[in-house]
């Protein structure tokens, strides 16, 4: 029998942050641990396609104290309608993976990852992604696909679907984006993407604001488009979380896919953290108590164990409901119930927070500081975690706290849906869901859950259930090196 010849297919992810090298958010996790999962399939099975997958990042000042002396590899040239800028690429590895790191004058400008001025962000990531196009047109690796994310590596996708057809470098290559927040799309940026790109040429199916925006530019020109999660996906196509965009994005449904983001389950394992007063796993769940009895009297609760404890571990946003929290637990607040709020971000949901913890002294604490090792504690002590975001792309806080046995109760929206079983008649139920982004549909759901919880074996039972869920990133890594492969195919 002949054995077939394994097939390669290299692929370059290109972001703003990885982990960790540098994270502010989300992103962070995903740049550091998805091309680590998808590597880790030309080990751990026989595949037919071997995917080399290397990553590029801008050079961001606060990496350099990590990586002080990188290997210089290479120049390149980004031109704009004022002047051609030079640029140099460094090389690195870390945990397996070859990175690349692209310097230049309007990266060195600001010293922050992400700016409050978008217009400064819009300079770098522009001639970053740029960059990142013309620097592997003359380099002995090339990418077969350029798989960009969000709006800061929008202009690679674009730049690469207008230059294609008349350079021959260029022909065969790929583009994947994946978005994993649709309503920031790089505005404010405009001026700096009219500098270096030339004007779109317009398509009837996409409004015209959005021809100066950078993601608006990359949803247009990516061979394929991808979300954080299947439902996240779906919801785009309708107003209600479609940004303007809903009927555009209709008209690329066919390349458009959602892929559940995974969680790095080395990091987040309640058998193996330093951060709690005391490990566990599923199979000695009754030594969670000695966390939560310690949560309790680090914030001088009553300490009664039976008392359900509820937890919010948020950025104090409106996307993620904290408002939607405060009126509801406000409204149900002759329930017996303690709660426990963490987060900081927008000051009027911050006062709100602390105004509940003035009208119920002896059971809400508001915690307004971002603090990770409490969060650590929150996760193994809390019973509930409370998630009631107007949209949530993918979320990583519910996969967390069912893997640390807290039960979520949170809205149907996003990869909370997915992540998320509210199925109470079968043995798969983890959580509980509800619709309506409103104060009185998250008190139905929570006033569900508190009567649950008076049933401890049935209670066990859904911690158990959501500790057993494989949130890692391997199923997530096989469903992109199946999109590489289709993508590939002639």
């Amino acid at each position: 029998m002949i054995k077939k010849p394994i097939r390669k297919i290299n692929v370059l992810f290109i972001g703003a942050e990885a982990d960790p090298l540098i994270k502010v958010g989300g992103l962070g996790d995903v740049s550091g641990s998805l091309p680590q999962a998808i590597q880790a399939l030309n080990l751990d099975s026989p595949e037919d396609t071997h995917v080399n997958i290397r990553l590029a990042l801008p050079f961001h000042t606060p990496i350099h104290n990590i990586i002080p002396d990188p290997d210089l590899i290479g120049n390149f040239k980004v031109d704009n309608i004022n002047e051609e800028i030079p640029g140099s690429v460094y090389q690195t590895e870390l945990n397996g993976i070859t990175i690349y790191l692209f310097d230049g004058e309007p990266i060195q400008r600001s010293e922050m990852i992400y700016s409050v001025d978008n217009l400064l962000d819009g300079y770098k990531y522009t001639y970053f992604s740029i960059g990142v196009l013309n620097f592997f047109q003359k380099t002995d690796w090339a990418p077969d696909i350029y798989h960009a994310n969000d709006w800061h590596t929008s202009p690679l996708v674009y730049a690469l679907k207008m230059q294609r057809s008349t350079n021959p470098l260029l022909a065969a290559r790929k583009s994947i984006l994946t978005v994993h927040n649709l309503p920031f799309m790089g505005g404010g940026s405009e001026k700096a993407l009219a500098e270096y790109l030339p004007l779109p040429h317009p398509d009837d199916r996409m409004p015209d604001w959005a021809w100066e925006q950078p993601l608006p530019l990359g949803l247009y020109a990516a061979d394929h488009i991808t979300t954080v999660s299947p439902t996240y996906a779906r919801e785009i196509l309708t107003p209600e979380f479609g940004c303007g965009l809903q009927g555009f994005l209709k008209s690329r449904r066919d390349s458009l896919s959602g892929i559940l983001n995974g969680l790095n389950t080395r990091v987040w394992n309640p058998a193996d953290d330093s951060a709690l007063t005391a490990v566990f796993d599923r199979t000695t769940l009754e030594r969670r108590n000695l966390n939560k009895s310690a949560l309790l009297e680090e914030f001088d609760l009553n300490p009664d164990l039976d008392l359900p404890l509820l937890i919010l571990i948020s950025r104090m946003d409106q996307q993620k409901g904290v408002d939607l929290a405060v009126q509801a637990l406000r409204s149900i607040a002759d329930r017996p119930w303690q709660a426990i709020l963490l987060g900081t971000g927008n000051h009027t949901l911050e006062k709100s927070c602390t105004q509940l913890q003035k009208e119920f002294p002896e059971k809400v604490r508001a915690a307004i500081r971002f603090d990770s090792n409490l969060s650590r504690r929150m996760y193994a002590g809390g019973d509930m975690i409370l998630m009631p975001s107007r949209y949530e792309p993918c979320g990583l806080a519910q996969m967390i706290a069912m893997r640390y046995g807290c039960v979520p109760v949170a809205r149907a929206t996003g990869g909370l849906n997915d992540t998320i079983q509210d199925t109470p008649q079968t043995e798969e139920h983890t959580g509980f869901l509800f619709k309506p982004a409103s104060p009185d549909a998250f008190a139905e759901a929570l006033l569900r859950a508190l009567q649950t919880y008076e049933s401890h074996n049935r209670w066990k039972q859904y911690q158990i259930n959501g500790m057993k869920q494989d949130f890692s990133w391997k199923k997530s890594a096989r469903e992109y090196l199946n999109l590489y492969k289709t993508l590939m195919e002639p």
